[in-house]
């Protein structure tokens, strides 16, 4: 994403972004909706203020939670919240919808809000593709969790073998040859000679289905493109409603740049450049959860991982030392060495549990998004047709 930082009009969408919206909670509390221009400012520094206080929270994540999937289900939480202010927003305004530049705006953010839908099903086939790393390790728990036999190395050869299918299964699709991407569903309507468009780009696969060449990196990367903040006569010409437009931009971008950060997604990428102004209250939770991901990423050093989920690296630690314990172990096995068996068997079916427990409410939500933008951009697209024929 373009700096905003050095633009120009920084100054003076400081003072007005203050004088509309307040720096400090007290001065949103202040307001009163005592006619109808008080009545928006109230609202839409309300919404300024939920977005900062929710990603406050995400941002401060300990170290514990940070980036599992309990986390990304809270993330994907203050999403679905901030869509559905944003939408009442909307619905509020909707006289100011034609109007220039809030017209503009409100188009740029609906085409965003379609590829978006793309990386939706990409995520929600990420999951699916966790779901059969997950039955492989279930297999490997079956051989070696009990506790109740002696270990034998007919155990051992099946678990292996197991650990060895999971392996081939977390290769990225071209090194497996897997037709994974073939079975994506939409969230919305199954596809129909009527629906379905071929696609030559990237951003053109209008969310029904997403092609082999298809890239959630480049998808990013358009959704990136031009978002950068309005200037203070914008600001002044919408009566400050640019703001929650840019706003919801920048969060929608976020949240799916970290859900491609977190899960399979083919063609993952984390290159885009994030830059907000700073006078917006939630810049500093927004820009500091950017940092900590990119940070983590770094830290990692895994370019070619399936992904940053905090359950898909204990995936990756646990089952390459079992390997290793395995394929060194010999019979029968000292007591160092199933202790060392047990610890990491442990670890696999703690795993599990929080697949168990978590992937499906995880795609439950990411369903949840998919719905929630697909009807924040039928009403918007509903409210510019119905006040074009009014106007005609």
């Amino acid at each position: 994403m373009p700096s905003t930082e050095n633009q120009g009009s920084s100054s003076s969408f400081s003072s007005f972004g203050r004088s509309i919206f307040g720096a400090r909670q007290e001065q949103v509390h202040s307001v009163e909706a005592s006619n109808e221009s008080d009545s928006c400012n109230l609202e839409l520094g309300l919404f300024q203020k939920h977005v900062t206080d929710r990603f406050q929270v995400l941002s401060a994540a300990s170290d514990e939670e940070f980036l599992s999937i309990d986390w990304i289900q809270k993330l994907l939480g203050a999403f679905i919240s901030c869509q559905e202010e944003f939408r009442a927003i909307l619905l509020n305004n909707k006289e100011q919808v034609t109007k220039p530049p809030f017209d503009r705006m409100i188009s740029e953010f609906f085409e965003r809000s379609v590829k978006a839908l793309d990386i939706c099903n990409a995520s929600r086939d990420g999951i699916e593709k966790i779901r059969t790393w997950q039955k492989h390790l279930e297999i490997v728990f079956c051989a070696l969790g009990s506790s109740k036999r002696a270990l034998t190395e007919g155990h051992f050869r099946r678990a292996r073998k197991a650990l060895m299918d999971l392996a081939l299964a977390t290769l990225d699709e071209k090194e497996s040859g897997s037709v994974f991407s073939q079975r994506n569903r939409s969230f919305g309507r199954h596809n129909s000679s009527k629906d379905h468009h071929s696609s030559s780009g990237h951003s053109r696969s209008h969310s029904w289905s997403v092609s082999r060449s298809w890239s959630a990196a480049k998808q990013l990367q358009s959704i990136a493109n031009n978002l950068v903040s309005p200037r203070a006569t914008e600001i002044a010409a919408a009566s400050g409603l640019v703001i929650p437009v840019y706003t919801i931009n920048c969060i929608l971008l976020i949240v799916l740049w970290t859900l491609v950060a977190a899960i399979p997604c083919q063609d993952r990428g984390l290159s885009i450049h994030f830059s907000v102004p700073r006078q917006l209250s939630w810049s500093t939770p927004v820009t500091a959860l950017y940092e900590r991901i990119t940070e983590e990423s770094k830290k990692r050093e895994r370019r070619n991982s399936n992904g940053l989920l905090k359950e898909i690296y204990q995936v990756e630690v646990s089952s390459r030392r079992l390997t290793d314990l395995i394929d060194s172990a010999q019979f029968p096995l000292a007591n160092d060495q199933k202790t060392e068996v047990e610890r990491d068997v442990m670890e696999l079916m703690s795993v599990c549990e929080a697949f168990r427990n978590g992937l499906d409410p995880l795609e439950r939500q990411v369903r949840e998004v998919f719905r929630k933008i697909m009807a924040c951009r039928t009403e918007g697209l509903d409210y510019l047709g119905t006040s074009s024929h009014t106007e005609q």
